[in-house]
Order: structure tokens, then C-alpha cells, then sequence
């Protein structure tokens, strides 16, 4: 299949929640990759996408005249440290902090997590391990366990490019704390059988990463549809003239004081999908806004209206060459 064609959508949603921050980042997860040979196509691959869940299925096949054992891994999205991070990372305190699972052939997998802690390209994990703290950046844990460290460790961190103070007033005079400024890469990845000519059944679920803005971002100054943003906005999101005349009348809302429109985004890594032997085989995207009121965008070819939530792509001998990117506008609650 060729490259996803442009294709926008005007769906109605509603939600009971407004983005608390001006701007939220989301994080892009994608499918599983398989590690080893080109022995096992994917016959079937199902995709749900809501602001609450992600749930793909998948069917593969061992195509060869031999059984392929062989390690399969699912890439969590990076973690990035800093004081001014503005990510919807889920749950930070723990390590599976999409809510990660999987089964295989309806029976529950317990995958191995690896974690590694970067600074740029450099793998400072061992530091961090052996000190004690807690791996994810944003957690609060690890806040509270560098507040334990020996001033000569702090002296180390800074030096490594593992951590930079943060300095702020709290009413009593200045106050320095560090921040963990490091990357945090995480995989989840079990070993599994692919017996020849058998189909083999992979299911896996987590909570997205939902991002957004307190309003529609993708206007120019004066509110009209041009500039380096709106131009991203087409290409990533497929934005039509009737998302243009929503953004209008949202902007001219919130200037009034009256309930307008905030950007959701959700991100997906579909280009994943290629790591396994040929295309696949059939392909089904269903994206569901959950409720009511709302509007989304994305860019698709054939998508079909199937139910009062859920729009649905199909495709055929399906090269993933682009990842999926939803833009949701949900309407603000009256005061």
C-alpha cells in the first residue's frame, strides 16, 4: 500500500475534563519488534486507539520449515528528566508506568522490563543503580532520593550531566535543589516460540499519552491559517478548511471568556510494523473518541464511519511507512 493518504475527519466528542497546563507533551508509543529473523510474517494486525486505551492484536506466522525461537520486545516511549518537563508520562512511580501487558494465545505473558539511563549518547545506568535512586526522571522518588546524596556525589551527577539545580524561592529565601535531567529508556521483551505454519496470537494493551494545550495553537497571530506551524498541523494531522473555521470561532470564544476548544494529541509508532517479514497482511485501525462533542483529525485513506464513536481503517499488504498522529479539539466546560 502506498503511503497513507490525507484524509480529515469532523467527529463529535465531549469530556468533563480541561487540560490543567498550558502545554502538555505526549509520548509516542508503537508495536512490537522482532528481534531476530525475517522467518515470521504478520498476518493480522488490530489496532484501537482511544484517549483511555490502546489494545492491538496481532496474528503472526512462521513462514520457514523450522520452529524459530526468538525474543520480542515492545520500546516504551523515552523518559526525559528535567525541571520544566510537561509530559503526560502516566504513572512515574512506577516502572510500568503505561500499564503495560500482553498475552500470547489468550494465556498472560510476564515480560522482562530492561531499563538504561542515558546522558546523550552515554549509558550513566550503573551510576544511578549503584546510588540508590529510583530511574524515572519525572518520579518524585527520585527528587527525594538526590536530596539524600553526599555533596560529593551531587559534585559527580553535575559533572556526568546527570543532574542541574534548580533554584527557587519559597517564601523564606532562596532554595537549591537538584532535578534529574537524564533519559530514562525502557523495554519490555519476553522470548517466545513460532512453530512453522502455525499462527501464533499477540495481544497487548496500555494507556496512551495524551498531550495537549489550554486552547488551538495552529492559527497565525491574527487567527488565519498560515505559518510554519499551521503547515506542520496539515502534513501531521491532515487539518481541513472545516477544522480552520472551528479554530476561528474557538479563538474568538476563549477571547470572550466564553467555553472553547483545547488540542488533544495522541501518537502512535505504527512504522514498527515493518520490522517483520514482508507487509501486513490485513490491517485494521479503529480509532474511538470516547464520547460526544469533540473533533479529530488525522490522516488516513478509506476511513469509514462504524459506529457513534469509532471510525475504522482497513488496508491490505500494508507497509507502515508513516506513524499515526490524532489531533482531538474537546470543548472546555462553561464556568
Amino acid at each position: 500500500m502506498n503511503r497513507i493518504a490525507s484524509l480529515s475527519l469532523i467527529l463529535a466528542l465531549y469530556t468533563t475534563t480541561a487540560v490543567a497546563n498550558d502545554t502538555t507533551a505526549e509520548l509516542k508509543t508503537g508495536g512490537l519488534v522482532y528481534t531476530r529473523s525475517d522467518a515470521v510474517s504478520m498476518e493480522e494486525e488490530k489496532l484501537y486507539i482511544s484517549p483511555q486505551e490502546v489494545r492491538v492484536d496481532y496474528v503472526f506466522r512462521n513462514t520457514s520449515d523450522a520452529a524459530v525461537e526468538t525474543y520480542v520486545a515492545f520500546p516504551m516511549p523515552d523518559i526525559q528528566g528535567g525541571p520544566d518537563q510537561n509530559i503526560d508520562a502516566g504513572d512515574v512511580e512506577s516502572d510500568n508506568f503505561l500499564g503495560f501487558s500482553v498475552t500470547q494465545d489468550g494465556a498472560d505473558v510476564k515480560p522482562s522490563l530492561q531499563q538504561r539511563v542515558y546522558v546523550g549518547n552515554l549509558d550513566m545506568t550503573d551510576a544511578v543503580v549503584a546510588a540508590g535512586v529510583p530511574m524515572n526522571p519525572q518520579s518524585q522518588a527520585a527528587r527525594e532520593a538526590l536530596k539524600k546524596l553526599p555533596p560529593e556525589t551531587i559534585e559527580d551527577w553535575l559533572t556526568r550531566g546527570l543532574v542541574i539545580p534548580d533554584i527557587y524561592d519559597d517564601g523564606s529565601g532562596m532554595k537549591t535543589e537538584y532535578a534529574p535531567i537524564w533519559t530514562l529508556k525502557s523495554a519490555y521483551y519476553w522470548k517466545t516460540s513460532f512453530p512453522t505454519g502455525e499462527d501464533v496470537n499477540v495481544s497487548h494493551r496500555y494507556r496512551p499519552s495524551v498531550g495537549g494545550t489550554v486552547a488551538t495553537t495552529f492559527l497565525d497571530e491574527n487567527n488565519e491559517p498560515k505559518g510554519e506551524r499551521f503547515e506542520e498541523y496539515k502534513k501531521k494531522f491532515c487539518v481541513d478548511d472545516a477544522f480552520v473555521k472551528l479554530a476561528k470561532k474557538s479563538n474568538a470564544d476563549m477571547n470572550a471568556s466564553e467555553p472553547h476548544l483545547v488540542e488533544n494529541w495522541i501518537s502512535y509508532v505504527l512504522s514498527t510494523g515493518s520490522n517483520w517479514a514482508g507487509p501486513i497482511k490485513k490491517f485494521t485501525l479503529t480509532v474511538d473518541k470516547g464520547e460526544a462533542d469533540n473533533f479529530v483529525s488525522f490522516c488516513g485513506q478509506g476511513v469509514k464511519k462504524t459506529g457513534p464513536t469509532t471510525f475504522e481503517l482497513t488496508a491490505t499488504d500494508f507497509y507502515p511507512e508513516k506513524d499515526l498522529d490524532i489531533l482531538l479539539l474537546v470543548p472546555t466546560q462553561a464556568p
